[in-house]
């Protein structure tokens, strides 16, 4: 008997605190899907924000989904005029409501801010987060300082033999793939994600750049995968579920972390013996952290191994794929204006002739350089960057509370006719020829690596590999759009070509 009564009470604790996990839990989800949504679109509403109510429980993605169905249901015509099946949400929402409104991502309120100006005011602001990628506050500047170094125009010398051997074997592959009248049907989007996977590789790791193109290649899938989730994000929980997806991604992460993990404690070993290099990313990071922690007087590494990791991941991401979109788009957009192909064609064989392009003559690329920034304003590789209020913050005239994201949506900045005038959806590359400053009526308006003290710190690497390779190909080869090419930008991870990039290759 006194047996059976311990395990009745021991039952009725076991359902007495299950029924306190359960009524705790639907008070999570009670308080993030309609008690904070409706405060905060109240305050919103209050300021006179205008766009669309909350809907319970999923705000705008509903319509968020079907207006993009509807976008990739037929490809586009060959236009540069792309916010339309980019982001018919936004789109829609700045007509009907103007540059400034609110749309919902499920329970969290986003304010879409197309104005220039208030966007380099947020961008500007530390007192925003970034996400989850980013640190904050005293980390942030520290693990900045460290980083910096790393992608000095003078560090990028180190790496550029990396960039010229990756650029010299897409070259050589093109090449032997040229049919008997010297011409070939290619896509370029999975050549150029190959290409810029093998230079983050090799520029990061060196001789280690075998186990790189393993990380290329997870984080590649990695990216997929982030997006098929997004969707989902919204429900309390949901990426902890073991779902075959969410079971996927930690497996991806894992592997991505044992083999960042190897790397790096073999450099460490290495340096500590005199015998490591510095030429590539990982070592001319980790050189700086030691300079930096010695400067500071620690016992202790400013960066640990957990937080070069997690920059070398970020590396990865952000040289890899912006590149390749930026590349894919370049030799699109050349092919539509052929014109233009031909004048930069024409710059680069008086810059190298024949030879190998290296730095100095980069720097000289003016024609060239114009292109990439015009194909950077239309076809901006990141379409959007979001920043998060954590505290109680005035922007612009309107107080936003916590917990409200400013979606600064840069494809559409870039293509607003009120900034670059009649033409904004036109390619005219000679917009630039006086500098980014001058080259719209509100200056600057032009954010393809963000803007203040959190810009893309590789933008120089990004732009020298661009060039080089871009350089090498126009020495090569001439070529214009396949009559399989479909234009189709559309973003995942960033702005790719849904259905490949399919250029037709001439040998010179």
């Amino acid at each position: 008997m006194a047996i059976g009564a311990v395990l009745q009470q021991w039952s009725l604790l076991c359902f007495l605190v299950g029924a306190l996990v359960a009524l705790w839990w639907a008070w999570r989800v009670l308080e993030s899907t309609w008690i904070v949504p409706r405060r905060l679109g109240r305050a919103l509403r209050s300021q006179g924000l205008p766009g669309t109510a909350y809907r319970f429980p999923f705000g705008d993605l509903r319509e968020f989904a079907r207006l993009a169905a509807a976008a990739r249901a037929k490809p586009m015509p060959l236009s540069h005029d792309i916010t339309p099946r980019v982001h018919r949400l936004y789109h829609n929402s700045i007509r009907e409501h103007g540059k400034i409104s609110v749309t919902w991502l499920g329970p969290t309120p986003r304010v879409i801010v197309n104005d220039p100006r208030l966007v380099r005011e947020i961008l500007a602001n530390r007192r925003l987060a970034n996400g989850l990628v980013s640190h904050n506050g005293d980390k942030w500047t520290a693990h900045r300082k460290i980083i910096n170094p790393a992608f000095h125009l003078e560090k990028l010398k180190k790496m550029l033999p990396a960039f010229a051997a990756c650029a010299n074997e897409l070259v050589a592959r093109w090449e032997g793939y040229l049919e008997s009248d010297g011409a070939k049907e290619i896509d370029v989007w999975p050549e150029f994600q190959n290409l810029t996977g093998d230079v983050i590789s090799r520029s990061a790791f060196g001789s280690s750049f075998s186990e790189g193109r393993r990380i290329f290649q997870l984080q590649s899938e990695q990216a997929q995968n982030l997006v098929k989730m997004i969707n989902t994000l919204y429900l309390p929980g949901f990426r902890f579920l073991p779902t075959r997806l969410n079971r996927r991604i930690k497996a991806n992460a894992r592997e991505v972390e044992e083999l960042l993990r190897g790397i790096v404690g073999k450099r460490e070993r290495a340096m500590k013996e005199g015998r490591a290099s510095n030429d590539d990313l990982l070592g001319l990071l980790m050189e700086s952290n030691v300079e930096e922690t010695r400067q500071a007087g620690n016992s202790k590494p400013i960066m640990t191994m957990g937080d070069i990791i997690g920059e070398l991941k970020l590396f990865y991401f952000a040289g890899m794929d912006t590149t390749a979109v930026l590349l894919t788009w370049t030799m699109v957009v050349l092919s539509m204006h052929p014109e233009w192909q031909h004048r930069a064609r024409e710059e680069v064989l008086h810059v190298f002739g024949d030879s190998q392009p290296d730095l100095d003559g980069i720097h000289q690329l003016k024609t060239v350089t114009m292109i990439l920034y015009e194909v950077l304003r239309l076809y901006p590789p990141v379409v959007q960057l979001d920043r998060q209020t954590c505290k109680e913050i005035e922007l612009g005239g309107v107080t936003y509370p916590p917990r409200v994201v400013l979606s600064l949506p840069i494809v559409f900045i870039h293509h607003d006719k009120d900034v670059w005038g009649e033409d904004a959806g036109e390619f005219r590359p000679e917009r630039f020829a006086d500098g980014i400053s001058r080259a719209s009526k509100d200056s600057p308006a032009f954010f393809p690596f963000g803007w203040g003290p959190r810009i893309c710190v590789g933008q120089n690497f990004a732009l020298v590999e661009a060039k080089m390779a871009l350089s090498s190909i126009l020495q090569h080869f001439s070529f214009g759009l396949s009559p399989a090419y479909t234009h189709a930008p559309f973003p995942v991870s960033t702005l790719q070509p849904e259905h490949g990039a399919q250029i037709m290759l001439k040998k010179l």
